[in-house]
């Protein structure tokens, strides 16, 4: 991701990001059939201190299974 970018909501540069797990623990699975054998699928989050938009990102290794997972369907 690159360093010099701003929020396409408000236009701040305050962005921040973290990598979270999509498993679901206490709610519901986000990405499933992404993840690997004992290891869940994980997001990266960006989130804006400004005006508080949030994302979530898929990471690489759970978007190049999405074609063959059963669970999901291309539209």
């Amino acid at each position: 991701m690159k360093t010099d970018v701003s929020c396409p909501e408000c236009g701040a540069k305050s962005l921040y990001r973290t990598t979270t797990n999509a498993n679901g623990g206490h709610g519901p699975a986000l990405l499933p059939g992404l993840g690997g054998f004992f290891r869940f699928a994980q997001f990266e989050v960006v989130a804006c201190a400004a005006c508080g938009l949030t994302r979530f990102y898929a990471e690489q290794p759970a978007r190049t299974k999405l074609p063959t997972a059963r669970q999901w369907v291309r539209i």
